[in-house]
């Protein structure tokens, strides 16, 4: 396939190295011009987690209009904050028979892509990877997971079983599904319970259940998704998701950072909106407190507030 990649930070490389090695032609589109001119001149480094680089070579971007066009998939990982100007920056790639997936963080992403292209070419997905920027073209994948992708509508179509055949044969385990929306809201809950607290704190991902103290307060944070996913009719479970939270933080490299402690780090600004925000909006419009989403979303916000000038 030819492939455009939206944001080529931590997720974006690390998904596109291996888009790339399966076989496909990918593009890496990038404002950072200092981690597209590392990834032209050296290639693209990802380390694994023993500590292993492999160097991909595939060309990187500044801007969409250094793509050939048109491309069977334009694939978003740009923060939420920027996926309606990347999208409309992109819409000359795009072609009667383009798809553009979504496997970004959070809720909401989907439908605001949507407004821009049109929801007929709009798939989801999901993405159970960790990665982790190490420097400008270097990259820390230091978690593999699952892959779910579905239409916007629930269903599974002969475009995503595509797209699906292609992440695997690139050896990203990959499934099509027909509960993508589940699929997004179990990684929700995963982000929604995982990233704030590791911002906050400043701790690497696999130290988050070193504490009781710690576990109880990513158990409460996860009660409240599961209440407002269970008042929408999707179906999580509290003694599903909380096993799986901690199952996959013990999976993850030594000194994996969250992509939100990435951000706070940087002094950038964090994607808590669609993360703890999307929780405590939805409990405002189904009256469902939220009480510890709310207390994270006012401390991250704070953080971002008193960054250095």
């Amino acid at each position: 396939m030819n492939i455009a990649i939206l944001g080529a930070g931590a997720m974006g490389s690390a998904i596109g190295a291996l888009l790339a090695q399966g076989g496909n032609a990918v593009t890496l589109i990038d404002v950072w011009r200092d981690a597209v001119d590392a990834i032209n001149r050296d290639g693209l480094k990802i380390q694994n987690k023993a500590g292993d680089i492999s160097v991909h070579r595939l060309p990187a971007v500044t801007s969409p209009a250094g793509v050939k066009g048109p491309v069977d998939l334009l694939l978003v990982f740009v923060k939420c904050y920027h996926t309606a100007e990347a999208v409309k920056s992109a819409r000359a790639l795009l072609g009667p028979n383009s798809t553009v997936l979504s496997l970004q963080n959070g809720w909401g992403n989907g439908p605001r892509i949507a407004e821009i292209v049109g929801p007929e070419r709009v798939v989801l997905g999901v993405c159970y990877h960790s990665a982790t920027v190490l420097g400008p073209g270097h990259v820390l994948h230091g978690g593999q997971g699952r892959t779910f992708l579905g239409e916007m509508d629930g269903g599974v179509s002969a475009r995503v079983e595509q797209i699906a055949k292609t992440f695997r044969n690139a050896g990203l385990e990959t499934q099509a599904s027909a509960q993508v929306l589940k699929e997004i809201w179990s990684k929700l809950a995963l982000n929604v319970a995982t990233l704030p607290t590791s911002a906050i704190l400043r701790l690497s991902a696999e130290k988050l259940c070193g504490a009781t103290e710690m576990q109880e307060l990513m158990k409460e944070l996860l009660r409240e998704v599961v209440a407002v996913a269970q008042a929408q009719k999707i179906g999580l479970e509290f003694e599903e998701r909380w096993p799986a939270i901690t199952s996959l933080l013990g999976k993850l490299a030594p000194n994996t950072k969250g992509s939100m402690l990435q951000d706070v780090e940087r002094g950038r600004r964090t994607e808590i909106d669609v993360m703890c925000g999307a929780i405590v909006e939805a409990g405002q419009r189904l009256r469902i407190p939220t009480p510890f989403n709310r207390a994270m979303l006012w401390l991250v916000k704070t953080i971002e507030a008193h960054y250095s000038r």
